[in-house]
């Protein structure tokens, strides 16, 4: 495994040909996040909503795949921009804020995915390309943003459930900031069916299906500072 080099005139390293954070804790900003998650309505069409309070921690580890998460989720701060669903989601058919108002995250491994993805390019660029001397610029692009991609596994507890998930993170580099502050940006999405989480409620449609969807999507993006 190649070790992390770090470079002499900025808070960050090299690893693997990207740009990393350095070691150490880092913090959700508030003013540069969104927790929010996308679910169909009518089987037609997407409702999304977020949550407003939430917080996050990220320990980046020396080896950045021993890095860690854990980030907890005010329930009650969820809003889809519409008071009666907002507070039919916020009531025990569905999220039971009063009883449960926290959702929480803890991380049990990190995954780099960019070494497999850019494999599988080179692998297809050879079988499909022709003249395998020469290699179009949108190809390498691909293979760079390939190589921005991790898995985030984890135990996420909704009510009084807990269920693995794996979130899909795309890592946006990191910098100083203008308020000479460490920072590094994210993407992160994973889907979960609602169900196994204890969130039953739905009605059957006369012609087929459900009133809300199953499945739900929840994305997380944002910056996250360094501690001192």
């Amino acid at each position: 495994m190649s070790e992390p080099i770090r470079t002499s005139d900025r808070p960050v390293r090299q690893w693997r040909g990207l740009t990393i954070p350095d070691p150490g804790t880092y913090e959700l900003d508030a003013a540069h996040k969104r927790v929010g998650f996308v679910a169909q309505h009518m089987m037609v069409s997407p409702v999304r909503g977020e949550f407003a309070r939430a917080a996050a921690t990220v320990v980046v580890g020396e080896d950045p795949l021993d890095s860690s998460v854990t980030a907890v989720i005010a329930t009650e701060s969820l809003t889809t921009h519409h008071d009666d669903r907002d507070t039919h989601l916020r009531s025990p058919d569905f999220l039971d804020v009063a009883q449960f108002p926290a959702m929480e995250f803890r991380s049990t491994g990190v995954a780099w995915r960019g070494e497999q993805d850019a494999i599988l390019q080179w692998a297809r660029l050879r079988n499909h390309n022709a003249d395998r001397r020469r290699v179009s610029s949108a190809t390498i692009e691909r293979a760079d943003r390939n190589r921005m991609k991790f898995d985030v596994t984890g135990d996420l507890r909704i009510k009084d459930v807990t269920r693995s998930v794996t979130l899909r993170m795309d890592f946006g580099g990191a910098r100083r900031d203008p308020y000479d502050r460490d920072i590094f940006g994210f993407h992160a999405v994973t889907d979960i069916d609602r169900e196994d989480f204890g969130l039953v409620w739905n009605v059957a449609l006369e012609a087929g299906g459900w009133l809300v969807g199953k499945k739900v999507r929840i994305e997380i993006s944002g910056e996250a500072v360094h501690q001192v």
